[in-house]
């Protein structure tokens, strides 16, 4: 590069000051700043840079199957639901501690666009976070274990800060299933934050993990210990959009 600030920039991988250093070094003389004006622009701009590249390498691996936040969420559709419980989610003070929270409701009333928008602002706010279906947790770890990677892929599910599981219920899961989701639950347990979305009421969880009611009951054990729940009443959103068209 033959100029030695901008070797020095390039070698320290300082990306942002190095692309703007020049504009910023003519702005201050243009302005007449002060030294440590012009050093507390530069370091500014490459904190604020780096922020973003890590918010958007969160995201990509949060792997969020849409984009939602909570400001577009439809807050008049459903029959009942308690708005300020889930603002507060959005605080984030239940991941600090380490809690989980389970969204229950029937198909279709924005149970997945609550927890896809709290999984995205985790992100902006500096938790790594996991988006999946309780199915394909299954089937990942199934694999793994033929494959005999287990613990790598277990890996995946129990590092992440907050770990949202969508659908639990919504397919049947057999014996191995229910207790490979065990395991990744019973990880987490005080560890991390897990939220669950479901068709299906506590009282039903059984039917959900092989008609066992011994397992659901130790599910439930860790789940609800540092638990918020928050219950969707209504008719579905996607009936709504039938029968607004006709």
């Amino acid at each position: 590069m033959n100029d030695p600030l901008k070797d020095g920039l390039h070698q320290l991988k300082l990306g942002w000051m190095l692309e703007n250093c020049d504009h910023e070094i003519a702005e201050a003389a243009r302005k007449n700043r002060p030294h440590h004006e012009l050093l507390r622009r530069l370091v500014a701009g490459e904190a604020e840079a780096r922020k973003s590249r890590a918010v958007e390498r969160r995201l990509r691996a949060a792997r969020l199957p849409m984009v939602r936040t909570i400001q577009d969420f439809d807050w008049d559709w459903p029959k009942a639901i308690n708005r300020d419980q889930v603002r507060h989610l959005f605080t984030f003070d239940f991941a600090r501690q380490k809690s989980n929270v389970v969204i229950i409701g029937t198909v279709g009333l924005g149970k997945t666009h609550i927890a896809a928008a709290l999984a995205r602002e985790a992100c902006e706010r500096g938790f790594h976070a996991l988006f999946t279906q309780a199915v394909d947790i299954v089937n990942e770890l199934a694999e793994a274990q033929a494959r005999a990677d287990f613990q790598k892929a277990m890996r995946r599910y129990t590092k992440p800060d907050l770990l949202v599981i969508d659908e639990l219920g919504y397919l049947p899961v057999d014996r191995v299933g229910a207790e490979l989701l065990f395991q990744v639950l019973g990880k987490r347990y005080e560890r991390a934050s897990t939220v669950i979305t479901t068709n299906r009421p506590y009282k039903d969880w059984a039917l959900t993990f092989a008609n066992d009611a011994t397992l659901a009951s130790a599910v439930l054990d860790r789940v609800m210990h540092h638990c918020e729940t928050v219950v969707v009443e209504g008719q579905s959103y996607r009936m709504k959009d039938r029968i607004d068209k006709n």
